[in-house]
């Protein structure tokens, strides 16, 4: 089963555009935007299951320097 899910990150101010370009090199990282509102960027990930998904948050994405807070939201299928 493949996992997908989007990724809302907080960064801190002036680290935007850095934080985005390492969230884009990521293996398993799909699309990367800036948005406005509570959340600065909001990324989209996929991985062979939801384990892998939640490993690529705690392990990559939470620790790029500037990453304040995330929100994982699984993405999921009623049609299978």
């Amino acid at each position: 089963m493949k996992a997908s899910a989007y990724v809302l990150v907080n960064v801190r101010a002036g680290k935007g555009r850095k934080v985005m370009d390492e969230l884009a090199r990521l293996k398993n990282v799909t699309e990367v935007e800036a948005v406005l509102g509570p959340y600065d960027i909001v990324v989209s990930v996929t991985g062979p299951d939801y384990n892998e998904v939640g490993k690529l948050v705690i392990e990559r994405i939470q620790t790029i320097d500037g990453v304040e807070k995330t929100l994982t939201c699984n993405v999921i299928n009623f049609e299978q």
